[in-house]
């Protein structure tokens, strides 16, 4: 083998090992975030609305790790309380846009003909709808601010999905075990179900992930703008909307909450990555 051949190899394995210990690292992050989360009620931190007048913008230290914000609240424990609403609302529209748009998608793709074409024309009109529009008229509406969040989220992402379920419909759908089963005599449904189904689940998982960290960072910028879960409920985006004007001075109670943020979403993506690689690669072999 020739030495440029081998150092390029040696190289290439090396990057591949960097990239497989980012995606564990992510994925360790990913738990110790939502471990943190689940558990912030029984966690020894402080309550994240109690306010002390005598710790306004204190600097990060021992007894408040992320520092204080304008109103003597820890930031650390504003943090992680706001991660349940970044979750609840990422995992909810996620989940909400690839059971219904999922079951759109794959309808599209299997009947064909007029179910497909009502499908894609509700998908365009979707599409074609301002999705701030939507949303603001969304929260507008009389109810629980979180569930409205969630909703006009799911709505929003379905489009998407229902693409991409139907796509892959339409390619599983002519395979040879799918011609079989309804040679064999086998009803659409359990066709469906049973053929169809654990072939798109793979794919439409690896992109549900991206939309966790679509939704997580769609979910800051509307509590940024005040369209979120009202306050005193901690939310990522309203803490740093309100702590804007003290940037220069406290820097610490914007940027760490953005900081974990950032971390989380980039974590999502790398593994989402890793998944949409794997699936690749399955493919490329089969």
């Amino acid at each position: 083998m020739p030495w440029s051949t081998r150092v390029c190899s040696a190289t290439a394995v090396t990057d591949m090992r960097r990239y497989r210990l980012s995606v564990m690292l992510s994925v360790a992050w990913l738990l110790l975030v939502a471990l943190a989360t689940l558990t912030a009620t029984w966690l020894p931190i402080e309550d994240p609305n109690k306010q002390s007048l005598l710790n306004m913008l204190a600097a990060p230290g021992i007894a408040r790790w992320f520092g204080a914000d304008s109103l003597g609240r820890d930031v650390f424990s504003r943090t992680i309380h706001g991660f349940r609403i970044t979750f609840a609302v990422s995992l909810g529209a996620a989940a909400l846009a690839l059971v219904f748009g999922g079951a759109l998608g794959i309808c599209a793709g299997y009947f064909r003909g007029w179910v497909e074409r009502i499908i894609l024309i509700g998908v365009n009109v979707l599409l074609a709808f301002p999705p701030l529009v939507l949303i603001i008229a969304m929260v507008a509406y009389p109810g629980e601010a979180l569930v409205k969040v969630i909703i006009a989220l799911g709505i929003v992402f379905m489009p998407a999905v229902t693409r991409i379920a139907r796509a892959n419909t339409l390619l599983f759908s002519e395979r040879e075990f799918v011609t079989a089963a309804r040679a064999a005599g086998m009803s659409d449904a359990r066709l469906i179900v049973r053929e169809l189904l654990p072939n798109l689940v793979p794919s439409l998982l690896a992109y549900c992930l991206l939309l966790v960290a679509i939704g997580a960072l769609a979910e800051a910028g509307l509590s940024y703008l005040g369209l979120s879960v009202p306050p005193p409920t901690p939310t990522l985006g309203q803490m740093m909307a309100s702590e804007q004007a003290n940037a220069l001075e406290a820097p610490h109670a914007v940027f760490f909450p953005a900081g974990m943020l950032f971390l989380t979403i980039f974590a999502l993506n790398l593994i989402g990555e890793e998944i949409q690689r794997r699936i690749d690669g399955r493919a490329g072999t089969a």
